[in-house]
């Protein structure tokens, strides 16, 4: 029971994770990848570069910059991580190399976003986004040596966020929004010939804020910066079994999380009417994040009592920082090149990380183009590629403090691939 009861922990980890951001694609488990404009410069100046409606959700104050009118933008985003766990040295159950190292625990995602903005009156901006910010997927062979720790990791999120920005005068102004977020879970891993597949299946919806702030320092040089808060989650669901055991061992299953909260400060400057460069610093405060209590919310049949703790898991995690530079070349009046690079910090360490997120820290190089189709439609093409350092993994088995039973070492080549499609309209 104790080993099972560690099990359902580590899924119920993969539920927490996936309520806050997927580190497939950004620092911790944050999918960075929201706009298609903004991949080939690798998202840096988000906050202050107001290229298009997808400033709604970067920083609503920076919407007052926008032309007069209505914008809206829809973006698409092929997503393709590489998660290829690498042997070295581990013992005891993990030392058997069962079905292999897992194969590729990365695949394909697709991930859409939609915008819009449209004035009030002179003053006043309102506009809307519809995104993904949060997910995390990653799936092993069965049978592969980690089994007992991870095989599937599946987390989905839409969000809702709409906002409002207020133009104090030529220079400053100011902005407002409100996050509704839904979370869902599917995530699983062996535990024992009795037990079979774990499988806990959670959700929740949580709300946040997020405010911005725009200025002009210049006719050439603007300024953004942004708040977006923390979220309060009650994740809920089953834990269920395949095994002959499974209908003695199942239960309902809650935990809380409070995820941390983000701020950025971005800046853009037109060089001349050739050139424009961007510069963004994003602190997250993941060091919020220190523990996960697991708790029963309903009785098992093997006894144990709806209110007990399952498990408490240790993240231990810190702050992190992410440093983004790029710039635009336009070509004529039609065609736009774009250029990025960034430096994104993982809020994991060696001794906590499991196989469900192999985070760590990675170096974005990025490239795009925008062409004008017309007067009122443009259309944006962007590709990055994500150079992740090694992610070393040291994981004892289910249940045990200590590698007596077993230690799963070694590490993950990671990688990642980026590709977006954005279509923008003004009316």
């Amino acid at each position: 029971m104790t080993i099972i009861g560690k099990n359902l922990a580590t899924l119920a980890i993969g539920a927490a994770l996936g309520g806050l951001a997927s580190g497939v694609f950004a620092g911790g488990f944050a999918i960075g990848t929201q706009s298609g404009s903004g991949t080939g410069n690798a998202f840096a100046g988000g906050a202050a570069a107001a290229d298009d409606a997808s400033v709604a959700w970067y920083n609503p104050a920076a919407m007052t910059l926008l032309p007069a009118g209505r914008q809206v933008a829809g973006a698409l985003h092929a997503l393709r991580p590489s998660f290829k766990f690498q042997n070295q040295g581990s013992t005891g159950v993990y030392a058997a190399a069962g079905t292999g190292d897992g194969g590729d625990g990365g695949d394909w995602n697709f991930v859409p976003n939609a915008f819009f903005t449209t004035d009030i009156n002179p003053r006043w901006r309102f506009g809307l986004a519809l995104n993904v910010p949060f997910g995390l997927k990653t799936d092993y062979d069965n049978g592969w040596r980690g089994q007992l720790t991870a095989l599937k990791s599946e987390i989905k999120s839409v969000n809702i966020n709409p906002s409002v920005g207020f133009k104090l005068n030529d220079q400053v102004s100011l902005g407002f929004g409100v996050s509704v977020q839904r979370i869902e879970a599917d995530l699983t891993s062996f535990a024992g010939a009795a037990a079979g597949i774990a499988t806990l299946g959670a959700d929740d919806t949580g709300y946040g804020f997020n405010l911005g702030f725009a200025a002009n320092a210049s006719p050439s040089t603007r300024f953004g910066a942004t708040y977006r808060s923390s979220i309060d989650y009650d994740l809920e669901g089953t834990a269920t079994f395949s095994g002959p055991a499974g209908p003695l061992l199942g239960s309902g299953i809650r935990a809380d999380l409070k995820v941390p909260d983000s701020a950025s400060l971005s800046v853009f400057h037109k060089l001349n009417p050739k050139w424009e460069l961007m510069g963004d610093i994003t602190w997250t405060g993941w060091s919020s994040v220190k523990q996960l209590v697991i708790v029963r919310t309903s009785a098992t049949g093997a006894g144990a009592a709806a209110g007990s703790t399952l498990s408490t898991l240790l993240f231990n995690w810190k702050d992190t920082w992410r440093f983004g530079v790029g710039a635009n070349y336009r070509m004529n009046d039609r065609t736009k090149f774009r250029f990025g690079v960034a430096l994104d910090e993982t809020p994991t360490n060696d001794v906590d990380r499991t196989p469900r997120l192999p985070d760590q820290d990675r170096t974005w190089v990025a490239v795009g183009m925008q062409y004008r189709l017309s007067k009122a439609g443009v259309l944006d093409l962007g590709y990055a590629h994500e150079f992740v350092k090694d992610a070393r993994v040291n994981n004892t088995v289910p249940g045990f403090a200590t590698c007596a039973a077993g230690c799963l070492t070694g590490s993950f080549d990671n990688e990642a691939d980026i590709f977006s499609v954005q279509y923008s309209h003004s009316f």
